[in-house]
């Protein structure tokens, strides 16, 4: 049986698109780089980019007439390169190693460069790869336009954008026998490039759409990268909240280890911002591992004065620096374990505070603000209760335009029938019961901010598709129209479900699943969050004291201790609703271990359920445990589903979803 492949095999051997004509493609570029007939461009069938790259290369003083690009010759520079871009290397392995089966009789390769257009791996059809190497298109070969001129890493990496090259189309003439498509890679930290991924191979490979595979590949490195990003800021918080290095005067900027600006806190717009040289991402300094503290001091901006510095190290490397900012006489910063969010406009709202100080609490919300900065797909994960959509409201507020409009739907709570106009709107007659004149949908009422789609694990599957095309092509059609209404919305989606088990399941479209999660935060459980939960008990006692205009309620030693050994499957909603109840049931401001809800007097052991009912249910799992919390819960208010979802802190149609998806009797 033959393998498949991606790539179509053409016969006769040599085949061009309609847009490309090889005699005056070529006609075209011996005119250009000859000097004569250089009007005669503008009519024949040449890209503008083309002929642009073609402009930078004759200005860079490329010959023409090369037959091969330059190459690294010295093996030592060369493995010292390709040591220094492991993280990129790794990430592509995936990507590559399930690539490479298709691409062995394919009459083709596939290349990752660095930077600076040089090669550091290559896959693909031997015989390709073997003739590349006359070339110099094989590991070590550099292929910038400084080098080569237009072609297709070269050109992308100047141009930031997936570009295709064919045949004539090439500046060099010894490799106008070639045709490529080169694609950026990202860093999903700043946006800068990294690298490109290239599919190379003879004229008769040639086909448009290749470049979307190689834009596939290029977006899934991304992700890979964005998950050892993630790791890597993990392991450095926690190594900074682990060491001795807590001093809490002062302001403090955390940078990993290429020197960048990970995480700060403790700035305020009066003591050191506006700068952009300390915004999240931005490189301070070249952190290297042989630097001394002094050293760290002396590459800082001679304006940034430091009150110390912390290297941070872990399996014996360095892997990044704290550093400890002064403050000015003018102003002192009120450091704080929150975040906070202010109203927005013409909206009856409170000011929204998220309080945490967990390395991955920390990690979620710098992961919210640099998504916003960078404009990309959300995708904000965690149970029910944790508070995802704060972290939704955090990526709004750092939009940079202010008053840009914020709108949610819950995608649970929405008919299966009506999901889809409510996203994308209709016209008038669309469907019975359409509104008179058409509507908008919600896509278009958030048009230039954010959509947020809560629970969209619970999206109908045919649906999904529309929503993929709406985010590919930022426009959307109404319900019954064919006219096309552009949009620039910045998703956030929402859920508490595991999309990997649904897309494996077939519930959720591998492609929107991964379109949806350029950026991914992971909203942890209160369970794991160590001191949060008092934390947050402070923060809601001072807050329902305020609000109710009472004393603040106090928590003696046994209290705390068991407030903070209790799992709290209801998470900070639980925690929240539980602080509010005191306050408005007790008279005395001294809390006892009585007056604390019956589940959290049970032992830590049963998960914070009565034995007799969690027993009842088999093997301990997570969905025993929630599907006994709820049963508990529907005993205890008498089979009240409002009281109940207030006591479990889930919204009405999660517990509906839930009592369903369990089976459990509504009597």
């Amino acid at each position: 049986m033959r393998r498949s492949s991606y790539f179509t095999r053409a016969q006769p051997p040599r085949t061009s698109s309609p847009e490309y004509s090889e005699g005056r493609t070529r006609q075209a570029w011996e005119n250009y780089v000859t000097g004569h007939a250089l009007a005669d461009v503008a009519d024949a069938p040449v890209r503008n980019e083309i002929v642009q790259s073609w402009q930078r290369s004759l200005t860079m003083g490329v010959d023409a007439s090369k037959q091969q690009s330059r190459k690294i010759e010295d093996q030592d520079n060369l493995h010292r390169l390709r040591r220094r871009n492991a993280s990129l290397r790794q990430a592509a392995k995936s990507a590559f190693a399930r690539l490479e089966p298709h691409l062995a009789e394919a009459k083709a390769i596939l290349i990752l460069t660095d930077k600076d257009g040089v090669i550091i791996d290559a896959i693909g059809d031997h015989s390709v790869l073997d003739e590349g190497q006359e070339i110099h298109l094989e590991i070590g070969g550099i292929w910038n336009e400084d080098a080569i001129g237009t072609n297709g890493i070269g050109t992308a990496l100047k141009t930031g954008k997936a570009t295709y090259v064919h045949a004539a189309e090439h500046f060099c003439q010894g490799v106008q026998a070639w045709t490529c498509a080169g694609v950026p890679i990202f860093d999903p930290f700043d946006r800068s490039v990294i690298g490109v991924v290239d599919l190379s191979g003879p004229p008769h490979i040639f086909r448009r759409h290749n470049i979307a595979l190689v834009v596939a590949a290029a977006r899934e490195i991304e992700i890979a990268l964005a998950e050892q990003q993630r790791e890597e800021r993990t392991l450095l918080l926690e190594a900074f909240l682990n060491s001795d290095a807590t001093r809490p005067g002062n302001s403090v900027l955390l940078l990993d280890k290429a020197g960048r600006i990970l995480f700060r806190r403790g700035l305020d717009d009066k003591l050191h911002l506006p700068r952009p040289d300390l915004a999240v991402g931005r490189q301070l300094l070249a952190l290297s591992a042989g630097m001394s503290d002094s050293d760290i001091k002396a590459a800082l901006p001679p304006e940034l004065e430091t009150d110390g510095i912390e290297r941070l190290e872990f399996e014996g490397r360095l892997r990044g620096a704290a550093l400890f900012l002064k403050q000015s006489r003018a102003a002192r910063v009120r450091l704080e374990d929150s975040v906070r969010i202010k109203a927005r406009a013409n909206v009856d709202e409170d000011e929204i505070v998220i309080v945490g100080s967990a390395p991955k609490m920390l990690e979620a919300m710098e992961l919210a603000e640099r998504a916003a900065a960078a404009n990309v797909t959300v995708l904000i994960q965690g149970e029910t209760g944790v508070g995802k959509e704060l972290f939704a409201r955090l990526v709004h507020s750092r939009l940079p335009r202010g008053g840009a409009p914020y709108v949610t739907v819950n995608c649970a709570a929405i008919s299966k029938e009506l999901i889809g106009a409510e996203l994308f709107g209709h016209v008038e007659g669309a469907f019975t019961g359409a509104v008179r004149g058409g509507k908008a949908g919600r896509f278009e009422q958030a048009d230039g901010g954010v959509l947020c789609l809560d629970e969209i694990g619970d999206m109908p599957v045919e649906l999904q598709p529309y929503l993929l095309r709406a985010l590919e092509q930022k426009a959307v059609y109404r319900i019954g129209d064919s006219a096309r209404r552009p949009v620039n919305v910045q998703l956030v989606a929402m859920t508490n479900r595991n999309l990997r088990d649904d897309v494996e399941t077939g519930r959720f479209r591998r492609d929107l699943f991964y379109r949806i999660g350029i950026v991914a935060i992971d909203v942890p459980p209160l369970r794991q969050r160590g001191n949060d939960i008092l934390l947050l008990l402070e923060h809601f006692n001072e807050t329902y004291a305020t609000r109710f205009s009472r004393e603040r309620l106090e928590f003696p030693p046994d209290v705390l201790e068991r407030l903070r050994s209790y799992r709290w499957p209801g998470n900070v909603r639980e925690l929240r609703n539980m602080v509010e109840r005191l306050h408005l049931l007790k008279t005395r401001t001294e809390v006892t271990l009585r007056d604390l809800p019956a589940e959290i007097l049970e032992p830590v052991g049963g998960f914070g359920l009565s034995h007799d009912i969690e027993m009842s249910q088999g093997p301990v799992n997570l969905e025993n445990v929630e599907a006994s919390a709820i049963r508990r819960a529907m005993l205890a208010e008498k089979g009240n589903l409002t009281r109940v979802a207030a006591t479990l802190g889930i919204s009405r149609p999660t517990l509906y979803r839930k009592i369903k998806q369990y089976d459990i009797p509504r009597d």
